[in-house]
């Protein structure tokens, strides 16, 4: 078998696009030349210059475009046409299309759906009246999707080793002739396209979930130090500081080495922070449904029966110094090495959750509203979760994205740093680290995995701004 080029018999519109690109580029100069001369009053510049310039500007303007138009368009001939084609005449290009075919679909479907219903969704139906949120929230459910459809993304085993194809181009073929590595081969000769793949699923397995966890953290013990204030308060927000006064690397460096493990810190870590989304849904439930006792009772008794069955699940680990549940009925199983990883961002991003919390309730317990709950005697916890919360949600969504993308980098770096996951792990940070040993001969198994936790933190950003954007303009 042939070895694949990134454009396959496609190539010929390489010299047309590099063309257009250029001729964007050099567009985009001279409207920025022309826009700086426009400003300039008749006294600074020739009469016939500011005359003219609007003229131009606006001829400037049009070609950009238009030229931006037609880039985009031969662009997206590459990946479209290139689909359609056998891989030999499709390229990399086109066989990297295919493979993400079901990632596609899903994103098609959910854009229509979105876009048709975006009326009746709230915060997220104006997120697609945002260019920049629909931008970054197209970006994340890409990666979303890939976790999802990654086994049938991928195109050969992530751990497994073809002694020839060790720092392979990409698009190199398989000695056997059964396909190719179509981004390459890493230093062992595994296929970086399917490490790539199967790492959004640790990324988009962990960050959320851990994002999610900090803020029951941050949320159970902010609410009611930003609402007393006094000691509570002075006493919770000292050790938020003093977890915030260590350098975050130095402190996942010390949860996650062997010596610390062993000691089972982490496990009785995640024995405090798990509880704490069980803390939270049982006051939120009680606050609510206090004045009808059966209904509150039930919920009480289902959210103690799952959330305790999952809390034992996700802390019992056989062979550990927690093993609580037999491994028959242990239905979550989570690796050790994750669980530290886990704990660790959860332990790290809680403080901070736990300062924005506080702070903003501090500004909304004085508001007319929730004086008004007060004086018709409503409970101090119902106050804080139902009056108080949903106003502070729009800060809440705009951090909880941004944090995701912070708990991505982290997850990066620890992989980068070989802390907590396994050394054979497929995450980004672990491959970005094999990678860049041996960038004088090879670039890409650092390259390609560097640009999919780029993308994934830039669209997390985006998604921010755009809900940040739309929350201003309730």
């Amino acid at each position: 078998m042939q070895p694949l080029d990134w454009t396959g018999s496609l190539a010929f519109l390489n010299p047309v696009t590099m063309a257009a690109a250029l001729a964007l580029l050099a567009a985009l100069l001279v409207q920025t030349v022309l826009s700086a001369l426009a400003p300039d009053t008749p006294a600074t510049a020739p009469t016939r210059v500011v005359a003219e310039t609007p003229r131009a500007l606006a001829l400037a303007d049009l070609a950009v475009r238009l030229l931006f138009v037609t880039l985009v368009i031969l662009v997206l001939v590459y990946p479209m046409v290139g689909a359609l084609l056998p891989p030999e005449q499709g390229g990399i290009i086109g066989a990297l299309t295919r493979r993400f075919l079901p990632v596609w679909i899903a994103l098609g479907i959910t854009f229509a759906l979105s876009v048709r219903y975006k009326r009746r969704l709230g915060l997220y139906g104006k997120l697609f009246d945002s260019t920049i949120g629909m931008i970054g929230f197209g970006l994340v459910m890409f990666w979303v999707f890939t976790a999802i459809f990654s086994d049938l993304i991928i195109t050969q085993d992530v751990l497994e080793q073809v002694s020839r194809m060790k720092n392979k181009a990409p698009g190199t073929a398989l000695p056997d002739g059964s396909g190719w590595y179509l981004l390459g081969g890493d230093h062992l000769g595994r296929d970086v396209f399917s490490r790539m793949v199967a790492g959004s699923r640790i990324v988009i397995l962990i960050a959320p979930f851990a994002t999610i966890f900090a803020f029951m953290v941050g949320i159970t013990l902010g609410l009611p130090a930003g609402y007393y204030g006094g000691r509570l308060d002075s006493i919770l927000s000292f050790l938020a500081n003093l977890i915030l006064a260590f350098p975050v690397i130095l402190l996942f460096y010390l949860l996650v080495t062997p010596e610390i493990v062993q000691t089972g810190m982490p496990q009785y870590l995640a024995v405090v922070l798990f509880l704490f989304p069980i803390i939270f849904l049982l006051t939120m439930v009680n606050s609510r449904f206090r004045v009808n006792p059966p209904r509150r009772n039930l919920l009480v008794a289902v959210i103690v029966v799952l959330g305790g069955y999952v809390y034992l699940s996700l802390i019992s680990e056989p062979d550990s110094a927690i093993a609580i549940l037999p491994s028959a009925v242990d239905a979550i199983s989570m690796p050790g090495n994750i669980l530290i990883v886990f704990v660790s961002v959860v332990f790290v991003n809680a403080p901070t959750v736990f300062r924005i919390v506080r702070g903003i309730v501090m500004d909304i317990k004085t508001r007319d509203y929730v004086a008004a709950a007060q004086t018709r005697g409503e409970r101090p916890w119902y106050i804080m979760i139902w009056e108080i919360l949903p106003n502070a949600r729009g800060p809440l969504i705009v951090d909880f994205c941004l944090r995701i993308g912070y708990t991505t980098i982290l997850l990066g770096t620890l992989g980068f740093f070989g802390l907590g996951l396994s050394p054979e792990s497929p995450d980004w940070g672990s491959t970005i680290n094999a990678g860049r040993k041996l960038m004088t001969i090879a670039q890409h198994p650092a390259i390609v995995p560097a640009l999919a936790l780029m993308s994934l933190v830039l669209g997390l950003n985006l998604l921010a701004d755009g809900l940040r954007e739309e929350s201003l303009r309730d």
